[in-house]
Parts: structure tokens; C-alpha cells; sequence
């Protein structure tokens, strides 16, 4: 199997300050030009710019899109392709990538690069929270908090996500929500509610391990209220897949859902890890197999503590060869 023939876009966002998205976008158009492919790329200026980029590249006659980013420029640019025959192609640079991390797309350019000269292409779900697409997560109370604090700070990556997580974690206060599935309405009073399309965050996060991207459901992950230590051992699970098995936990696989804070009229809460705030409850749909995008064909089954462990040694190695290698792709 090989990429379909025709035009290539890739919408790139340089925002980060580095070279390495350039470079790399550069380094991957070259090497499908080298196969004889006619590609653009197209950089972004601002919010909202990789939706409308892909969006023309397409009306262009583009048969093909690719998005050189983090999460956000995934996101901007899958919105453009929902409901349409172009496929979504990943070159992941972010600091979480959790949309490839789940596809099992590798964050490295070679790895990213194979993937996309496979031209496997795969029929995925998305999901709508008050008709905005988004991929991956949608959430409120402390991941939000943490969202909103994180994007305030000067500095991304792992380390300055946790300093943003460690701070808010010591000041939330847990609210009280509605959660309305159609068949079934609780009221809790909850440190998170998470509505998940794929099984993690990003950075091997696990917030639902048994997700699938092709079931037409969406995870719901509520993460009840308890004492300080009972919280952070919440945290110590996303990270070994023991999350639900964890006492707090309370897990269901639904194709729509409300949520509704019964504590405050406006709420933080996030999209694929972007800022958003509520003034009225969240609807989420699921849209079965609505978005195409190129990525292996996976068939692995989650086990806990060695898919986490495996995937971390996977990209530690990765991480150490993008040391030596001018064109890595995550810094």
C-alpha cells in the first residue's frame, strides 16, 4: 500500500519559536516530492488559520492533508476534513500528540513519514461538544483548571504542565454536575468529568484506557470527589492504565451525553486540551466514522503497565536519536 496520487497540503504552525516544524515540514515535503508527489505547504498565522488553510487547499484539489503541529493544529486542521473523502495525515510535534499517540503514529520524522508514504487510510470517529468538532478529549473541573493555567504560561512541555497541575491541584475545589446520557442522570460531585474519543490525554496519559476511535461511543470518565491522597493516586493511574480500576473511578461507553455544573454558571473546560468556557451545559455526540485519517492499522490490546511502559521506552529511544538528528521532529 502506498499514498493515493494527487496534491499534497501541509498546513504547518510555526508558533512555537523553534525551526523544527519548519524544517521538518520542509524535510517531508521534499521526500514526497521525491516520489513524484505535487505538494504546498502553508503556514499558519494565528488561531483558526489550519482550519481555513486546509479547508482552501482542498477546494484546491488537495487529496491529501497533513498537519506538522501539536494537538491544537491537529484539531484545527481535522475540522476542515470532517465529513469529507480527503484524509487527515499527522506529523506530530506537540508536547502531548495525543491524537497520533492513540492512531500510533510515531513522533518521530522518519516514523511520522513511513506512516504517511503507507497511505493506510482508516475511517475514525469524532465527536461535537455544542457542534465544535473536537478529537480527542473534552473536559471539566481540574484537567480544565489545569488547561487554563498551563496556556497562561510562558513556557510549554511536560515539566511546565505539571508545575500548572501541582499548583491548581493544591487549590481546586471540586464542583457538583448533571450528567444526562438518555438513559441514565446523575448528579455527583466530581473532580473531573472527561468525554473521551481516544484513550489518552497525550503524553501517555490514560484518562480511558478501553476507548476505541471507531466504535461510535465515547467514554465517559467521572472521577468523584475524595480525600487529597485518593486524588493524587488518580494521577499515579493515568499513567500505569489502572485508572479504572482505581475506587474513585466510575466509567461508561454512551453515543451522546450532557453535562451540566450545577456550581457555578460559567465553568471552565477544554477541547483536545484548548481553553473553553461554558455558560450552559456541554452536549457531546459522537459521529461514527465521520473523519478519514492515515495511520497504521492497529489491533494491539491495552494492558496495563506494559502498553504504558513499552510506549515510554519506545519514545525514550526516539528521544535520544532526535538529539543527533538535524530534522527531529519532537524537541
Amino acid at each position: 500500500m502506498s499514498l493515493a496520487e494527487g496534491r499534497i497540503a501541509i498546513v504547518v504552525n510555526p508558533a512555537s519559536g523553534t525551526t523544527s516544524k519548519e524544517a521538518s515540514a520542509n524535510e517531508g515535503a521534499d521526500r514526497l516530492r521525491a516520489l513524484g508527489h505535487e505538494v504546498e505547504v502553508l503556514y499558519t498565522e494565528g488561531p483558526g488559520d489550519a482550519t481555513r488553510l486546509a479547508r482552501e487547499a482542498c477546494a484546491r484539489g488537495a487529496k491529501t492533508v497533513i498537519a506538522v503541529g501539536g494537538d491544537g493544529t491537529v484539531n484545527e486542521t481535522a475540522k476542515a476534513l470532517c465529513e469529507t473523502d480527503v484524509p487527515l495525515a499527522i506529523m506530530p510535534m506537540g508536547s502531548g500528540n495525543g491524537l497520533a499517540r492513540h492512531l500510533g503514529i510515531p513522533v518521530d520524522l522518519d516514523g511520522a513519514m513511513n506512516v504517511i508514504m503507507e497511505g493506510n487510510v482508516r475511517d475514525i470517529d469524532y465527536c461535537t461538544m455544542n457542534g465544535e468538532a473536537f478529537f480527542c478529549t473534552f473536559g471539566v473541573g481540574f484537567d480544565a483548571a489545569v488547561t487554563h493555567a498551563f496556556s497562561k504560561q510562558p513556557g510549554r512541555g511536560l515539566v511546565t504542565y505539571l508545575k500548572s497541575a501541582l499548583t491548581e491541584f493544591l487549590n481546586f475545589n471540586p464542583a457538583e454536575y448533571t450528567i444526562n446520557t438518555g438513559e441514565k442522570v446523575l448528579t455527583e460531585r466530581a473532580f473531573l468529568v472527561a468525554v473521551c474519543n481516544t484513550s489518552q490525554y497525550g503524553n501517555n496519559a490514560y484518562i480511558a484506557p478501553e476507548a476505541r476511535i471507531d466504535d461510535g461511543f465515547v467514554d465517559v470518565t467521572i472521577v468523584h470527589a475524595g480525600n487529597p491522597v485518593a486524588q493524587a493516586l488518580v494521577g499515579v493511574d493515568l499513567f500505569t492504565g489502572f485508572i479504572n480500576k482505581n475506587i474513585l473511578i466510575e466509567t461508561m461507553r454512551v453515543p451522546t451525553v450532557s453535562i451540566r455544573c450545577n456550581s457555578a454558571r460559567s465553568i471552565a473546560a477544554h477541547i483536545d486540551g484548548e481553553p473553553r468556557e461554558l455558560s450552559e451545559k456541554a452536549e457531546i455526540t459522537c459521529c461514527h466514522k465521520g473523519l478519514k485519517v492515515i495511520a497504521p492499522e492497529r489491533s494491539d490490546t491495552f494492558t496495563p503497565i506494559i502498553t504504558p511502559m513499552s510506549n515510554m521506552v519506545r519514545e525514550t529511544r526516539i528521544a535520544l536519536k532526535n538529539l543527533f538528528h538535524p530534522w527531529a521532529i519532537h524537541r
